[in-house]
């Protein structure tokens, strides 16, 4: 491939290799759903991956210090590197609800749609490659990144990139879901925990005591309250509130997990500043343990909507069929951009959370993965050779 239009001409051929490894790639998806990696624990996941890009042919500099899975395919050339990553960690669930269902045109399991597909897509690069009969010039550096999720604040990622011999030239963080999405601008956020705890010298007699998720509740209503710009964006996400044990029994402790996004730094510490002041306020008035434990914080970040990694994804989408979306991410972008790797993210399929199934399964679609992994080769390509849309 010499030109854009020659790029374009081939995108059916790399669709038919996409297409060609998809039963050991869906097999791949299952086994990393079925195989645990909460956040700081991932070892099991990794020692799997790691031994899957040992098959495919990369070289595999083992699991590092941090948890993290390396590999590097070397290019004809090696005068650059192209970082291709992907979140290792994922949430943590019983074993007894990691069931994986194989539809004829779904794979419905929990989180599978939130990094397995990831995952095995960056593993089977490798082989795909191979069967595209592509060679890059370009050395393709392999990062599956733990400490992506919750407290972990991207530290897999940012230990690995500080910590490897090689330099990345250009980045693409990928993300199961949706196909579609280019993101280029990486949002700020403060994620924490609001506590509410009683005091060893509680009265539990006196009438009317009602234990900790009364006050949470007030905290929450203020939270409501708290201006969000709409320009620069700015959103607050409650995600998840847990306390109590029955129905009779006053809640000792009551926790609330929260992420504060926006494309502001200014705005991010204004929003933050306003749960500092709802928190020290609440704990004076409810006369309980209330506290605020910040669990990371990122700063914003974004590439020129003019620059290649940008222009050449959304011609690779439309020559696709693909609409592109163009929206801000949380996603391992962010520590990309820190590094001053310019780096994009790009979605491998459709998904959906249907109301018949679980709060922690997802379906997602089998054949547009065939799609989104054209879509990544037809990337590393273009970057590579330097064509220009």
């Amino acid at each position: 491939m010499n030109s854009w239009d020659d790029l374009l001409a081939a995108l059916p051929d790399l669709r038919a290799a996409a297409l060609a490894i998809r039963d050991p790639l869906l097999s791949d998806v299952i086994a990393l759903v079925e195989t645990p990696a909460p956040t700081g624990h991932e070892e099991a996941r990794a020692d799997r991956l790691a031994a899957r890009l040992t098959e495919a042919g990369a070289d595999v500099g083992g699991v590092d210090e941090q948890r993290n899975v390396v590999a590097v395919l070397p290019g004809i050339e090696g005068a650059r590197t192209l970082l291709v990553a992907a979140p290792l960690d994922a949430l943590d669930i019983p074993d007894a609800q990691r069931e994986v269902q194989l539809g004829r045109d779904e794979l419905i399991g929990p989180f599978v749609g939130d990094n397995a597909i990831a995952l095995a897509a960056m593993a089977a690069l490798p082989t795909l490659l191979d069967r595209a009969q592509i060679r890059l010039r370009s050395n393709l550096l392999l990062i599956a990144a733990a400490g992506s999720l919750g407290r972990g604040n991207f530290a897999g990622l940012r230990h690995a990139l500080a910590s490897s011999r090689w330099t990345p030239a250009l980045g693409w963080c990928l993300e199961s879901v949706q196909l579609g999405r280019l993101n280029y601008a990486a949002t700020g956020l403060v994620r924490g925990e609001i506590r509410c705890a009683l005091p060893p010298d509680y009265d539990w007699a006196q009438y009317g005591a009602s234990g900790t998720i009364l006050p949470m509740a007030d905290i929450i209503e203020r939270m409501g309250r708290i201006p969000l710009s709409q320009r620069p964006l700015s959103t607050l996400v409650l995600g998840s509130i847990r306390g109590g044990i029955s129905h009779s029994n006053i809640a000792r402790e009551t926790t609330l997990c929260f992420e504060a996004r926006s494309e502001s730094a200014d705005e991010l510490r204004r929003i933050r500043s306003a749960i500092e002041d709802i928190v020290e306020d609440a704990a004076a008035r409810s006369g309980q343990q209330v506290s605020l434990d910040v669990a990371a914080w990122r700063d914003p970040g974004a590439l020129d909507i003019g620059h290649p990694l940008v222009r050449r994804g959304r011609a690779i989408l439309q020559a696709l069929g693909i609409s592109p979306m163009l929206y801000p991410t949380t996603s391992q972008l962010g520590a990309l951009l820190d590094r001053g790797v310019p780096g994009i993210t790009l979605g491998l399929t459709s998904g959906r959370r249907r109301s018949d199934l679980d709060e922690v399964d997802e379906a997602v679609s089998i054949s547009a993965l065939a799609t989104g992994l054209t879509q990544l080769v037809a990337h590393l390509v273009a970057a590579d050779l330097e064509l220009t849309p």
